[in-house]
């Protein structure tokens, strides 16, 4: 019996269904209870929410989630040698967790859950920034998603929570803090994971801001930010050249040096400018 609940201790589930982490599908397995409990409960209250796990493996997490109380647990798992074990833990708490097998990248999940909802997820390592770009890009705002508490490779969490200055901050800092307030709440050794990974992770939680910091179209400052970083060793006026034959001027018009590389642009300086260059078209 485990520490939150009466179901079997991780590693005998593990070893039970034959559950060894797949490098491929970018598994490490958090097999921790009181860990994956305290992750639950850094997603807040759940009392009343609708949660999305992605990638949930043998189930520690999902477990986490029940046991704090989530109204409901919709689970999406591409590896079907985990749904064995997920359907156990439906059994143990009956009508409150979903699971689909699928691809998180494919599967509509709005489908399946009621507002209000909050992600909580270990994400597998190889599509954890790709599913976190698009719950922080949907056309309306505010998202589907109250908020997001999602585990990343340490490298990934320290760039969306980044500043200007540093080789960290870039194009997922920008996105994350135009719209959510981002923080890392929690870090994780490689000790705590099978199979251990060869970098240290940490959980991140984004609550979702009721309208961007800063006023600018979204597809234009995604366009601007993408080509600011995308040689941002260079000078603005030669990064964004393809944007504007008019770049300085709409560089000055925003507050910025057209010498300036992009690391040191702030936030409200990339709105000003994708501002300006709209207004201009």
């Amino acid at each position: 019996m485990s520490g939150i609940d009466d179901l079997p201790p991780l590693r005998e589930v593990i070893k039970a269904h034959d559950l060894r982490a797949k490098k491929a599908l970018g598994q490490n397995f958090l097999l921790d209870l009181n860990l994956t409990a305290r992750i639950a409960r850094l997603a807040g209250d759940l009392s009343d929410c609708d949660v999305l796990e992605v990638g949930p493996g043998p189930g520690g997490l999902t477990r986490g989630l029940l046991a704090e109380g989530a109204r409901k647990v919709l689970a999406v798992e591409k590896d079907a040698r985990c749904l064995p074990a997920l359907a156990q833990i439906a059994e143990r708490y009956p009508g409150r967790l979903e699971v689909i097998e699928g691809d998180a990248l494919e599967v509509d999940v709005l489908a399946h859950l009621t507002p209000p909802i909050r992600v909580a997820a270990n994400l597998p390592y190889n599509i954890g920034t790709e599913l976190l770009v698009r719950w922080l890009t949907p056309k309306e705002w505010p998202p589907f998603w109250q908020s997001l508490t999602l585990m990343f490779q340490r490298e990934v969490a320290e760039r969306i929570v980044a500043q200007p200055g540093g080789k960290a901050y870039g194009r997922l800092a920008l996105l994350a803090q135009w719209r959510a307030e981002p923080r890392i709440v929690m870090d994780l050794g490689p000790e705590v994971f099978s199979p251990p990974p060869k970098v240290s992770s940490a959980v991140v939680h984004l609550t979702a801001l009721p309208a961007p910091r800063f006023p600018a179209d979204p597809e234009v400052l995604s366009r601007v930010v993408a080509a600011a970083f995308n040689q941002r060793r260079k000078m603005l006026r030669s990064g964004l050249r393809g944007l504007s034959p008019d770049i300085e001027d709409h560089l000055r018009a925003a507050g910025i040096a057209p010498t300036e590389r992009a690391e040191r642009v702030t936030l409200e300086a990339f709105c000003a400018l994708a501002r300006s260059l709209q207004a201009a078209q």
